[in-house]
């Protein structure tokens, strides 16, 4: 199966961030009528200002929150060749490298544009993947680079918040008519709806990172293993480890959230127990009809990242 191309991506990700810009200024207008301010420049100005704060100082938020240490060559030689050789076949400039010391294993990649990339991994993953299955990971973090998502994601995602800020400012407050009660209301339906949105696009991103690294070389089967090694790990790990770095989970690899609820599914596809998933039992997989129950779809719908048994079957196909 041909891998899908990046422009059909890059088309879905302006098209939702043109939606969400409009829905914003729909609720920008709304809080102006109800405000009783006929001139919203000034409300539309610091929208756009929020938006281009967030942006400016979106990586040093995630590096900050994870605890990032950038590393030289010297430091981790290996780490430095890998994600080199991966950046070149991408087309890319040498991404800052970076490492985490979150025990959680994963990896993650962000920054403003392309010269201002980061890849980062944290120490739980070093000592976890095998060499392949470490490549196979940094290929999907470089190709998030590569399609740009990250920076559309930075943007689009400040939307939600602004519409957050709205409805707890104003839902439980009190006057007269009860107008800013109304506007709560309203602005926490917008905040539903365009996070609804934003998590639909931070699934769509995973795919094409996917397709990515195996399009940069690495081998689905890699991937898939290290996927389901992540799983399996976070599912490992003290609640208290997997909340200290939930706010950043859209950056990684896998939900860490939904772990010990996947883990139970992808038990099926490690045939011979081994701990990690090799090509036939990929091979054996993609034979296999996959059919999800409400409840899994439902729990996607409000996942930054896809069904895990749908994206391995997805990987299968390659």
């Amino acid at each position: 199966m041909v891998a899908p191309k990046t422009w059909w991506l890059k088309l879905r990700m302006f098209l939702l961030t043109t939606i969400l810009f409009g829905i914003v200024y729909a609720l920008i207008t709304v809080v102006g009528f109800f405000l009783g301010i006929g001139n919203l420049l000034f409300f539309g100005l610091m929208a756009i200002g929020i938006t281009v704060f967030q942006f400016l100082i979106g990586p040093s938020i995630v590096g900050w929150s994870m605890k990032v240490k950038y590393v030289t060559e010297k430091e981790e030689p290996e780490l430095h060749q890998t994600i080199e050789n991966l950046a070149k076949k991408a087309g890319l400039p040498k991404p800052r490298i970076g490492i985490s010391a979150s025990p959680v294993a994963n990896a993650f990649a962000f920054g403003r544009w392309k010269s201002d990339g980061r890849v980062c991994v944290t120490q739980g993953i070093l000592k976890l993947m095998s060499k392949k299955e470490l490549e196979a990971v940094l290929g999907h973090e470089i190709s998030h680079l590569k399609n740009r998502d990250v920076v559309f994601m930075t943007i689009i995602s400040v939307i939600p918040l602004i519409a957050w800020y709205l409805a707890w400012s104003t839902m439980f407050s009190r006057d007269d008519r009860g107008s800013l009660a109304i506007l709560g209301i309203f602005a926490f339906v917008i905040y539903f709806i365009t996070n609804f949105l934003v998590m639909y696009a931070s699934r769509i991103r995973e795919y094409y990172a996917d397709a990515g690294s195996v399009q940069l070389g690495r081998k689905p089967h890699d991937l898939a293993s290290a996927l389901y090694k992540l799983v399996y790990s976070s599912a490992r790990m003290p609640k208290q480890a997997i909340k200290q770095v939930e706010g950043v989970k859209a950056f990684f690899a896998n939900d860490i959230s939904r772990a010990h609820h996947e883990i139970m599914e992808l038990q099926q596809l490690d045939l011979d127990k081994s701990g990690h998933i090799d090509e036939h039992e990929l091979n054996q997989f993609k034979e296999k009809h996959l059919k999800l129950g409400f409840g899994d779809k439902l729990m996607e719908a409000f996942s930054t990242h896809p069904n895990m048994l749908k994206r391995i079957k997805k990987l299968s196909e390659y």
